[in-house]
């Protein structure tokens, strides 16, 4: 599978692919994400795409590990990785926690490093259509307001480098808008980790 997982030049604040040499992509130079950075392993295309699929929707949740070692060896996800404070894994909402029975990014999140991972921080206050199922324009209105920070927790935020882990990224709505919840609450630098990018 590993042939299938070759390290991609990519947009250093959203992960989309760039040409060699380039470190941004057009739209992150012109409108600079919530991000200091962004990190993926591999495009959302086959075989990923049915591997996440399985993993995310069919409880095969021993994956978690396989896909956390393909990320690890990813380009500078290990430094980062040492580098972080805290990792987030981006919370579901109740509703759809009930139905899958588990959080995928919680697991991804503990297979990558389960001492730095704190899934009672970062909360999702709304439930939301799944973001597939949504236009590009719909998915970056969709959770406006949808997370928020557990306030006993959010001081110990102050200063620190964050990582948010999530499986996929699509636009980024998701990441950016818990992202914006972040800075907000005093986060110093924020990376954001997936395992797959679409492109």
């Amino acid at each position: 599978m590993t042939q299938f997982a070759q390290p991609q030049t990519r947009c250093l604040t959203c992960a989309l692919p760039v040409p060699a040499g380039l470190n941004q992509c057009g739209a992150c130079l012109k409108t600079p994400p919530p991000l200091d950075r962004c990190l993926a392993a591999v495009a959302y295309a086959y075989p990923w795409s049915n591997l996440i699929a399985d993993f995310k929707f069919r409880n095969h949740t021993g994956l978690a590990h396989h896909l956390a070692k393909l990320l690890k060896a990813s380009p500078w996800v290990e430094p980062t990785l040492d580098e972080a404070d805290v990792l987030l894994p981006m919370p579901l909402s109740k509703e759809r926690l009930a139905e899958r029975g588990y959080n995928q990014a919680l697991l991804l999140a503990k297979a990558l490093c389960p001492t730095k991972t704190q899934p009672e921080v970062l909360l999702r206050l709304l439930h939301t259509p799944a973001q597939h199922t949504l236009g590009r324009s719909e998915r970056l209105h969709a959770l406006d307001h949808a997370f928020t920070l557990e306030p006993f927790l959010a001081a110990g935020l102050s200063g620190a480098h964050v990582v948010l882990i999530d499986d996929v990224m699509t636009t980024g709505a998701s990441l950016y808008a818990a992202a914006q919840v972040l800075r907000s609450g005093g986060v110093k630098r924020i990376t954001g980790m997936v395992f797959a990018r679409t492109c």
